[in-house]
């Protein structure tokens, strides 16, 4: 299976340079395609703005890696047990840290999804 996972060439400033291109604000990351994320902090986190990866099941999503904003913190219990549910595993840390586990993990081929929520 071909991958074109966009890279995350850099962060800061409330968004994101995906593959050169600058992204402003949050963004999730399902089946290799980025898309704005309406979480602009770990307050709007919630089971309705991870949809998509719900959607996108087992089959393209392993695990969610969350970048969860400046400071690393532990999302809602209602997340975690609807990741382990759906049978996927969830890392989550703060931003700066998953935007640089993102690449290695693509780049490796794992089957990811991320959420990363600007700083």
């Amino acid at each position: 299976m071909s991958r074109d996972a966009p890279s995350i060439d850099g962060y800061g400033d409330g968004g994101f340079r995906l593959s050169g291109e600058w992204h402003k604000g949050s963004v999730l990351i399902v089946a290799d395609e980025a898309r704005e994320w309406s979480v602009a902090s770990f307050a709007d986190l919630t089971l309705e703005a991870l949809a998509p990866v719900f959607s996108a099941g087992r089959a393209q999503v392993e695990f969610l890696l969350l970048g969860v904003g400046a400071r690393n913190a532990q999302p809602p219990r209602a997340i975690r047990e609807a990741l382990l549910g759906a049978g996927m595993g969830l890392e989550f840390m703060d931003t700066p840290a998953a935007a640089k586990l993102y690449n290695v993990l693509t780049s490796e081929g794992r089957r990811i999804a991320a959420g990363l929520i600007a700083v």
